[in-house]
């Protein structure tokens, strides 16, 4: 007798590809010793988290003590660490934001499941260029939508504004962008966004409802070579920006994350209401206190970018140096290049040969390219050189 539902069982015999690489990589560490494995499979930053969070811990620790210090809150978050991420966030979007236009959640996940849990109905569609991060597939479909990829433009892997206005329907209730983007480092451009935002304006008024465009921006702090990532809340009124603290801060566990809302949404204040609820009743009920006093404190400040960036350009040595193609990342710790021979799980099968673990890029909805996270030391990049060039010379016959 089934102990688990139909969905669950189907979804977890089509899992994220990202997690069972991450799950061979134990074997192999187990089988080989952890100072072998060059692991590249799973996007978990690795850089100590800056000083502002060391002394907030430590500000914390002193207060501990105190009567409810980790007692219930309103379910959107701290009042007062609302209104200091609205400050923060007004800067960063180029757009006046108060702290209800901002709901804090358990990571840029749990805001995303909010967020669809409050506007999708039975049998509404959320878009996504591909490659796209997997999980969204989920979050859509935990509140009973369609989740549909859409074609970015080959190489670049920019926004393709003719095959989204293509696949806009009566259905389409959200967009979903990524940017800097996971899997491919790449950064939407301001004339982008602009053209996307103005598509959307158009179909919401043809359609009659509005179609929301969602920006998952947990690495808006890493970019590379002058580039900025362009703030969105300005363009479009039906805009949400998720983010998190969990690479900008080195808060991956502690799962503290927000959205932000155009103040200039119509039904914004409707949507907040719906925002709180959703947070309460998928369980959250409402995000972590520790991470919400080690936000405020540490606002403004991040990880060292810098080493990122010399990890990059390792990377980047290494996959020339096998003769393997890729867009240069813009941001975010990814590389998405071409598999040598065509097929990715073939490379990626042939790479755990080399001690080498990747994910295909068929687990990010686009076949023929692999994902490398090169959140790890230097020294890592540097040892899988010899690998890469094997891989790619085996396969390519």
């Amino acid at each position: 007798m089934p102990v688990i539902s139909p969905e669950i069982a189907n979804h977890l015999q089509h899992s994220s590809m990202i997690r069972r690489m991450f799950e061979a990589g134990i074997a192999l560490k187990k089988e080989h010793g952890a100072d072998k494995v060059c692991d590249f499979s799973l996007g978990n930053p690795d850089l100590p988290a800056p000083a502002a969070v060391v002394k907030a811990m430590h500000d914390l620790a002193m207060r501990s003590g105190e009567p409810l210090f980790f007692g219930y809150m309103p379910n959107g978050g701290y009042p007062w660490a609302r209104e200091a991420l609205a400050e923060y966030l007004s800067k960063e979007q180029s757009i006046k934001l108060s702290g209800h236009d901002v709901i804090l959640t358990c990571g840029a996940a749990g805001g995303l499941n909010a967020l669809f849990k409050a506007i999708l109905a039975p049998g509404d569609e959320v878009l996504a260029p591909a490659p796209y991060f997997v999980e969204y597939g989920f979050y859509v479909s935990n509140h009973q939508g369609v989740f549909k990829a859409v074609a970015s433009l080959p190489l670049t892997f920019q926004l393709d504004l003719e095959a989204i206005a293509a696949a806009i329907t009566s259905k389409t209730r959200a967009i979903i962008i990524n940017t800097p983007h996971n899997p491919t480092g790449q950064v939407y451009d301001a004339d982008s966004l602009k053209k996307l935002s103005a598509l959307l304006t158009r179909k919401s008024a043809e359609y009659g409802r509005p179609i929301f465009l969602v920006s998952d921006e947990p690495y808006r702090f890493l970019t590379f070579d002058g580039i900025k990532v362009p703030a969105l809340l300005p363009l479009y009124e039906y805009a949400v920006v998720a983010g998190s603290f969990s690479k900008s801060l080195g808060l991956a566990g502690e799962r503290i994350g927000y959205l932000a809302m155009s103040p200039h949404m119509p039904g914004r204040e409707r949507l907040e209401a719906a925002l709180m609820m959703t947070n309460r009743i998928l369980g959250f009920v409402n995000p972590p206190a520790v991470g919400q006093h080690l936000m405020a404190a540490a606002l403004g400040s991040q990880v060292d970018a810098s080493i990122y960036l010399s990890r990059r350009d390792a990377m980047a040595k290494a996959l020339k140096d096998a003769g393997i193609s890729f867009a240069m990342p813009q941001g975010a710790f990814y590389f998405f290049p071409q598999a040598p021979g065509g097929d990715d799980k073939t490379f990626v099968a042939r790479l755990v040969d080399e001690i080498i673990l990747a994910v295909p890029g068929s687990g990010f909805g686009l076949s023929g390219h692999f994902r490398l996270a090169f959140c790890v030391d230097e020294a890592v990049i540097h040892r899988a050189a010899a690998g890469f060039a094997r891989a790619a010379k085996a396969c390519r016959g």
